[in-house]
This record gives C-alpha cells, structure tokens and sequence, in this order.
C-alpha cells in the first residue's frame, strides 16, 4: 500500500498530462479537478504513515540500490509536496478562469508535467533521479513561459531554456565525477562514502554552480526578471513560487547529506555572502521598478537571499543554533511560496483592471478593487516579515540563530532586507490611493480571480499560527538521508 502511496505524487501528474493531450480541451478542467483532488487526499495519507512512522524509501520495480530508483518520504518531502499541492491548485483554479480558451488547452500538459516534474525531485533519493525531474521542470516551465505568444514573452523563454540548460550541464557534470569516484548516486550511500578530495570538490562545484543558476541566485539571476515578470500571471506564480525551489532542494539536500567537516565553513559564507548580496540588489532594484509584475519578479530575487542564508548560519558548531536556521530557512519557503503565488495573482488581477502594467496606471485602485489591494498587502506582510505571518515566524528564527553565533553581519543583512521591502510593497500601495483628474477607468476582473489570489495571501499569514506544526515535522535526524 505504503509502496503505490508513495509513488503517486509522479503518477498522477504525469497521467493527467498524458489524458490532457490526448482528450478535448473541454475534459481538461474536470481532470484537473479529480488529479488534484487525488494528489491532497494521497498527501494527506503519505503525512500521516510520516507522522506515525517515521522516513519511508521505496526502491521502485525490485531492484537494489544502487541501481533501483528510490522514492522517499521524509519531513522535506513532505513538507514540499504538501506546498506543490496546494499552490498549484489555486494556480491552476485561477488559470481555468484567467486564460483564453487556446491558451487553456496549451496550459494543462506543461501545468501537469510540471507537476510531476516538482513530485520526482521532492520524493527522489538519488542524484541522477533528481537531474530528470529538473530536466522535465526546465522544459514544461519554459513552455509555460512561451505561452504569452508575444516577442518578450518568446525572448525570456530562451532566456531561460540557456541559463537552465547551461545549469543542468554543471549539474549532469558534476554527478558524472562523483559516480566515477565513489561508484554511486545514491544519496545514502553518497552519504556514507563521501570524503572531499580535488574531484569531488570540483564535482560538487560545478553542481552548486548550475543549481544557483536554477535557483537564480545573484549573480547568475539574470534571466529571471524577464521570466517570471513577462509571463502570463498564473504562470508567474507558478515560477516563483515552486520552480525555483527545487533546485535550491536539491542544495538543501546536499548540504544534509554529504559531510563538508571543516570546509563547511568557507562553502557556508561564500553561499551566504551571494544570498546576502541578492537580499540588497534583489531589493533595491523592487525599489527602483515602474512595472508592476517586475517589482514582483525582483522581489523574489531578494527572497532567494534568505534561503541562502540557511548554510552560513548552519556552518557551525551549535545545534541549536543550527535548527534554528534550518527551521526558520524552511518556514521562509513555505512562506515565500503561498505568498509570493498570492503576491503575483493580486498583481495580475490589478493588471487586468487597468489593461496597462506601469505603476501609475493604479491610481484609484485602492477605492474600486479593495478586495485585491488587501490579497496584495497580506502577502506583502508576510514578504516583510511583519508579524503574525510565516514569513515573520522564518525571519525571527534566522535571527536567533544569527544571534546566538553572534554573527551579526547576517543579523544586520536580514534587517536591512525587510526594510527594503518594505518601501517596495509600500510604493505599490502609494500609487493605488493617487487619484486622477482623468477619473477611474477600469475593467472588473472575475470574483473567482480575487478570491484565489487572497486564499493564498490569507494561508501565508495563516502560516504564522500553524508554524508549530511544520516544526514539529522537522528535526535533523528525520531531514538526513539514512
């Protein structure tokens, strides 16, 4: 039983996207319905045998490893899945109402092979596994940003296929060398065997490299902005809120995995040193955006900063201070994803009432969509850090780590992030209470758009009340590859 759960998450995708292409466009919305249904229910079961049992892996089609493919259930993976589940279900409700009809029918294969794409690279428990679901993410997300059908849209599309592909080569690269030398890409037994001699440092190093490309962390984040600002709005949210943290999982899971010893330390401050610096670029170009949706994008620039933040302040010494920024480093994402999903369909909701993308255009707004000024502000609570959000809950974790290792340039860098983001989020709010002379002219969006871009906003701050029980679902022990 425990062995057909387990496997779900990539079954039930896949298959949706395989009956998408195959039966007319007007069953596309009853089989979302039904596969994303499946997928919560098959969640909620996989959390409870973690809740009662502990890890889980199952080797797929009875071979041994190293050869079989591993599937595993821990706390990550659960807690990721769980994310994937819910953000691509408001997504995907929102595009049913937000796209035309031929873009529909275009959207649901990528939508769903996406999908499974994020499930193979949550559940696997081997390197080479975890390279075909990010290959299977860059295709299915470049479509979905091909979709505007426009020459911006086409060029950022591009954009993104080289800096992904250039990405996975580093990757595909770097596993290649640590399989020559120690014989296996299984991440336990990876795990087990690893020692850091001249190949697989050079190894990990081209992977860190193209997995920071994927991940778009500074300074290799160029073709984000275009991607993720250009795209139409149910595929922005996508993008920011669930692509980009599967390759930064795959880090993650690197960094529990393999022992570092003492070279943890430099690798930890050198990551954190370009998550720091993404956190005030990130930021300071939010600030100086006329775009909307491009404030949006850079927004999640600065985010990534704070994921990165994860490995200088779980370099060291102390355990507690280490569960602390991995905790407040996972509570970050969690965050990040329902509200940055929220963040950029309020965006698109305002876009729609104004049928123009700059800043100035909003003036009014505040008075005659207030419903979506509110899904944008509460996910901008939870962007700051302002309590009681989870993004808040995240931060003052990060911070207590950085306090108790007195390690106050990341304290500082942290607290300098949240205001900066603060007087980004706040000059979108300034220019929806101008008026014009003009008086208001404006187009009036689907309920059912308003309403999903606020579920997830209002779950982000939600979050901050039930933080409890994400924590209790990670500890070091449960988070490391057997």
């Amino acid at each position: 039983m425990m062995g057909v759960a387990i496997s779900m998450p990539v079954i039930l995708p896949l298959l949706g996207a395989i009956i998408s292409l195959l039966l007319p466009a007007r069953y596309n919305n009853r089989i979302a319905f039904i596969f994303m249904l499946g997928l919560v229910v098959n969640a909620a079961w996989l959390l409870m045998h973690f809740s009662a049992q502990g890890p889980y892996q199952q080797v797929m089609g009875g071979w041994t490893l190293p050869l079989g493919i591993a599937l595993r259930i821990d706390a990550l993976a659960i807690i990721f899945s769980m994310m994937s589940c819910v953000v691509a279900s408001v997504c995907g409700f929102y595009a049913r109402f937000y796209l035309r009809a031929k873009q529909l029918k275009q959207f649901w294969p990528f939508f769903w092979f996406l999908l499974t794409a994020l499930n193979t690279i949550w559940l696997s428990a081997d390197l080479f596994n975890l390279y075909v679901g990010l290959e299977l993410l860059t295709f299915s997300a470049v479509g979905l940003v091909a979709l505007g059908q426009n020459k911006h849209a086409l060029a950022a599309a591009l954009r993104y296929l080289f800096a992904a592909l250039l990405g996975s080569m580093g990757y595909l690269l770097g596993i290649a060398l640590l399989y020559a030398q120690f014989g296996t890409l299984s991440l336990s037994q990876l795990s087990d065997a690893f020692s850091l001699t001249t190949t697989s440092a050079v190894a990990l190093g081209f992977m860190f490299i193209g997995l920071m490309m994927k991940t778009a962390v500074f300074p290799l984040h160029t073709w984000l902005p275009p991607a993720h600002g250009g795209s139409l709005t149910p595929v922005s949210a996508l993008l920011s809120a669930l692509v980009i943290k599967a390759s930064f999982y795959i880090l993650l899971r690197l960094w529990m995995a393999l022992p570092f010893g003492e070279n943890a330390f430099v690798i930890g401050s050198l990551m954190g040193t370009l998550g720091g610096t993404a956190i005030i670029w990130g930021s300071w170009m939010a600030l100086n955006q006329t775009q909307l949706k491009q404030i949006v994008a850079y927004s999640t620039l600065a985010q990534i900063g704070y994921f990165m933040l994860i490995f200088p302040l779980f370099s060291y010494s102390d355990p507690t201070a280490n569960q602390y920024a991995l905790h407040g480093g996972v509570l970050m994402l969690l965050s990040h994803a329902l509200a940055k999903a929220g963040m950029f369909l309020a965006a698109g909701n305002l876009l729609i009432c104004t049928n123009k993308t700059d800043l100035t255009s909003l003036a009014g707004l505040s008075r005659y969509r207030p419903l979506n000024i509110f899904a944008f502000g509460l996910a901008g609570v939870s962007i700051m850090g302002l309590p009681p959000s989870g993004g808040f809950n995240g931060k003052w974790l990060l911070v207590q780590s950085a306090l108790m290792q007195s390690k106050w340039v990341w304290l500082i860098i942290i607290l300098l992030g949240s205001l900066l983001s603060a007087a980004y989020i706040f000059k979108v709010f300034s220019y929806t209470y101008l008026e014009t002379k003009a008086g208001d002219k404006f187009e009036q969006p689907s309920a059912m758009l308003e309403w999903s871009a606020l579920s997830l906003s209002v779950l982000s701050i939600l979050l901050g009340f039930f933080s409890v029980w994400v924590l209790d679902l990670l500890t070091l022990a449960e988070m490391r590859m057997p």
